[in-house]
């Protein structure tokens, strides 16, 4: 199979040869999706992923003219940091994407001060339950070690964060690799949406997207692919 043609019953492979052209492309397919919500029933719901690779991504999603007042913005996954923490997701969000023409969508953090982090979930759960569910647009990213959200391998209760049943929205999130303690949307929340895309970039995210999509262990993004309920959009670049 050539490498620029992956397209399989579980995803679409979008393969663009600079990290600004996926940028630019990824942008266009979401605000198009928040377009098409907005039509139909005057409001959109976008979930984002954190980290360092969609900062392009969210730059050129920022400059797109849509009724942004319209949208609502919330994460996928938090750090239980402060969103002044150089590690918050919420201040990059803040940076990055609600600048320019998206200053003007309205933001739904997950991190709050809560005696724990099981408290602080209930009460996100609670606060997001108001949301439009499904969500309209989720933006995945991934790990080398093939976690997702804050879906990782070395989780406790990962078993419980990949439940396709669940019927929780955020879930409290232990595992070591991850550093802080985090939050993260229910992978039944995730699959639901009405458009699922998976943000890599790089070689090595690559190859451990391919080696997720074999045979062998079971990585927490093939998870994500086995229960959505539509192909996932893979943008990818070098």
């Amino acid at each position: 199979m050539a490498r620029e043609q992956l397209n399989h019953a579980a995803y679409n492979w979008h393969a663009f040869a600079a990290r600004q052209d996926l940028a630019a492309a990824l942008a266009g397919h979401v605000a198009g999706r928040l377009t098409k919500a907005i039509e139909e029933r005057d409001a959109a719901v976008l979930a984002v992923s954190g980290g360092t690779t969609p900062a392009k991504f969210f730059a050129a999603l920022s400059n797109i003219p849509i009724a942004w007042n319209k949208v609502t913005v919330t994460l996928v996954d938090e750090r239980c940091v402060p969103a002044t923490s150089p590690r918050s997701n919420a201040g990059l969000v803040a940076a990055n994407l609600l600048q320019d023409a998206a200053a003007a969508a309205r933001f739904v953090p997950l991190y709050q001060d809560a005696t724990s982090i099981e408290d602080a979930a209930a009460s996100d759960s609670r606060m997001l339950r108001s949301l439009h569910w499904p969500l309209d647009v989720v933006v995945l990213g991934m790990g080398t070690d093939g976690h997702t959200a804050s879906f990782f391998p070395d989780a406790d209760d990962l078993e419980k964060l990949l439940d396709p049943s669940s019927t929780r929205v955020v879930l409290p999130v232990h595992a070591a690799s991850a550093g802080e303690p985090r939050l993260t949307l229910s992978l039944a929340r995730l699959v639901s949406a009405g458009f699922v895309a998976l943000h890599i970039e790089g070689e090595d995210k690559r190859t451990a997207f391919e080696n997720a999509m074999g045979p062998g262990t079971r990585k927490p993004i093939r998870a994500v692919f086995d229960a959505a309920e539509r192909p996932v959009e893979v943008f990818w670049a070098p």
